[in-house]
């Protein structure tokens, strides 16, 4: 007998958990490694890049099968324009990695002795990070398609090793997503966005989404069938 699908109150809690353990990840390591480099700003962001890969293996290894390890408002969007996930789970998805970003956050700020309410003050703006936003955020949605297409096995690492490739490559150091864009603005650290800096990411992340949508439904088609896809029962 096949397993029964997880409910969708399993798969918005997977999400939720993975959304948080990656911001605790990306917030967490980024004070830390921050505090350890000396000053050296390469050694930081390498403090801060590597620990970033490693958690997205780990948790779309292990939430994939369950949600399909979105952790991503611009990757659900992908999945509910090509129909592997309903408009209206879709909404559910992005509202709880939103709010699982920002426990994850709050935990990390805790962990590390900060306070845990914060702005961020740290500037990212003008048309050379909007740009580096929406070349981050195609790649990682032509990395997950086209590899989920080709090779499921293989998102996991794929994931991880473009997100840390793509925090070098990349002059925003790689968002690649809304829910991790809203969650460090509450971080005055490391890895912080000022608020009024937000919407320009936002826009050119979810740019970027919708072009990879259109090229990856040209060059593999529109059905994501899998477990990382899949996700549009209404249970």
């Amino acid at each position: 007998m096949p397993a029964k699908p997880p409910s969708l109150t399993q798969r918005l809690t997977a999400e939720f958990i993975g959304t948080a353990f990656l911001l605790a990840t990306v917030v967490g390591s980024g004070i830390m490694a921050e505090a350890l480099a000396g000053g050296n700003v390469a050694i930081a962001l390498l403090g801060n890049t590597i620990p970033t890969g490693a958690i997205l293996v780990v948790l779309i290894t292990m939430l994939g099968p369950i949600s399909g390890a979105h952790f991503n408002p611009a990757v659900t969007l992908v999945f509910a324009i090509q129909k592997a996930i309903s408009a209206r789970d879709s909404w559910l998805y992005v509202a709880v990695q939103i709010a699982g970003g920002l426990v994850g956050v709050w935990a990390a700020h805790l962990m590390l002795a900060e306070p845990v309410l914060q702005a961020s003050t740290t500037e990212r703006t003008g048309g050379a990070q909007w740009f580096a936003e929406a070349v981050a955020t195609f790649g990682l949605v032509f990395t997950i398609v086209v590899t989920l297409k080709h090779r499921e096995s293989a998102v996991p690492m794929a994931v991880g090793l473009y997100i840390t490739a793509a925090y070098w490559f990349t002059a925003s150091t790689s968002f690649a997503n809304p829910a991790v864009t809203i969650a460090r603005s509450f971080s005055d650290t490391f890895a912080g966005i000022r608020p009024v800096d937000m919407p320009g990411f936002i826009v050119a992340q979810y740019v970027g989404a919708v072009i990879a949508a259109i090229v990856c439904h040209y060059l593999v088609g529109s059905r994501l069938g899998s477990r990382l896809g899949d996700q549009s029962s209404d249970d």
